[in-house]
């Protein structure tokens, strides 16, 4: 099992994708991230968050831990992290993480997440989501293992 990244948008910016290549180079199994990315829908509003909560929902397996990365979300630490996606793949369960696109996702995919995350009370661009994400899956990694990165 490993964790996935469902992400809607383009792929990784130039800017971001050095600091992501980073940390992905240092992860191993179980705590490697593959990314597939979704297109964005060109409308707005509700017709966005609908359209691409409908592309969203098929991509997601039925025995996978889903989370979705919302603002509006639970605040965890770092070991809380750790602890949350090593239950999960120790059960031999995938995780998914999600990001959606500008304006959300839907109710259908709120009630499909096994757990809402919060990274911040912010709201950051979705390619700082996803160097913040790579880097907690780093550091979830490292707890996991009892390594020196994450100091209390």
């Amino acid at each position: 099992m490993a964790i996935r990244v469902l992400a809607v948008g383009r792929k990784h910016e130039s800017w971001v994708l050095e600091g992501i290549t980073r940390y992905e180079k240092r992860l191993k199994k179980p705590f490697d991230l593959t990314w597939q990315f979704l297109p964005h829908s060109s409308r707005e509003g509700e017709p966005a968050r609908k359209e691409e909560s409908e592309r969203l929902i098929p991509k997601l397996s039925g025995d996978d831990f889903v989370v979705l990365l919302d603002e509006r979300g639970k605040a965890i630490d770092s070991p809380a992290l750790s602890r949350t996606l090593l239950h999960s793949l120790d059960r031999s369960r995938g995780v998914t993480l999600i990001i959606g696109g500008a304006y959300g996702v839907d109710a259908g995919v709120h009630a499909r997440a096994d757990f809402v995350w919060s990274l911040s009370p912010l709201v950051f661009p979705h390619q700082l989501v996803r160097l913040i994400l790579v880097e907690q899956v780093y550091r979830a990694q490292e707890i996991a293992g009892g390594r020196s990165y994450h100091h209390l």
